[in-house]
């Protein structure tokens, strides 16, 4: 919650726009809480609007991977037969993937772009969430409620969106918490290696910018470190949430 107070409120408390230019190279100090980069940026600064775009790069990513393992992970686990096989066949090919090499490949072939990253990082993180809604699926799909449902003649869409999904909800935000804290640090990865959005100032092109520019070699922890804490710290924060909901739902699963 906090992470997600400072992205949304960094253009209130940021002391300055993450743009403006200052002297380059200046140590902590009044002016500059956390000192400036090579193009005189102030990193504090940078570090409160980079709280937006990592933040916007894990959701959205989560999102769009989550969107797609429910679809496929209910499709499967409710038709059976040869739909599934055909679905799980390409879950198991996604998941043979190297995720990581495959997005930095992609990322160094195609042009640098904040929306780019979020797509493929989506597109390659569903087959977990895939695989844990079939299974709930399968649990489920030969329960009595559903049962009762297509023998009134409900139609397959209004039993999958209506009866099935809210009785596995509670399965999937563990998931997507998860998810949101892979995609993040995927991001930063990428950013790292300089494939990352320049335009867009994360915590992971900070990191980057840091290390291109002298900043580790010369010892500025002021602009290393806080963007390493920043990211160890949402990461570790989303896992935590991500893991504690986990082990309720085991809870409860082992208690009916």
């Amino acid at each position: 919650m906090l992470f997600i107070f400072i992205a949304i409120a960094a253009g209130i408390i940021s002391p300055y726009d993450p743009w403006d230019r200052f002297e380059p190279y200046l140590s902590p100090g009044q002016s500059h809480i956390l000192g400036t980069n090579d193009m005189g940026n102030d990193i504090f600064s940078e570090l409160l609007y980079g709280a937006r775009v990592s933040l916007m790069v894990g959701f959205g990513a989560s999102i769009i991977a989550t969107f797609f393992g429910i679809v496929i992970g209910l499709v499967s686990g409710y038709y059976r037969g040869l739909i599934d096989e055909i679905l799980m066949a390409i879950t198991d090919i996604y998941l043979m993937i190297p995720r990581i090499p495959l997005i930095i490949i992609l990322a160094a072939l195609m042009r640098p772009s904040f929306w780019i990253i979020m797509l493929l990082i989506g597109f390659l993180w569903w087959p977990t969430t895939a695989r844990v809604v079939r299974s709930s699926t399968l649990q489920i799909r030969d329960a009595s409620f559903i049962l009762s449902a297509k023998s009134l003649g409900f139609k397959d869409k209004h039993i999958l969106l209506s009866d099935i999904l809210p009785n596995i909800i509670h399965i999937i935000i563990p998931k997507f918490m998860l998810t949101i804290a892979s995609a993040m640090f995927s991001e930063a990865s990428i950013s790292f290696l300089g494939l990352g959005d320049p335009t867009m100032k994360s915590w992971g092109m900070m990191l980057n910018f840091a290390f291109m520019k002298g900043g580790l070699i010369n010892e500025m922890w002021w602009w290393y470190l806080p963007p390493g804490l920043c990211i160890v710290g949402v990461v570790f924060s989303l896992m935590l949430i991500g893991f504690s909901l986990e082990e309720k739902e085991n809870i409860v699963m082992g208690l009916e």
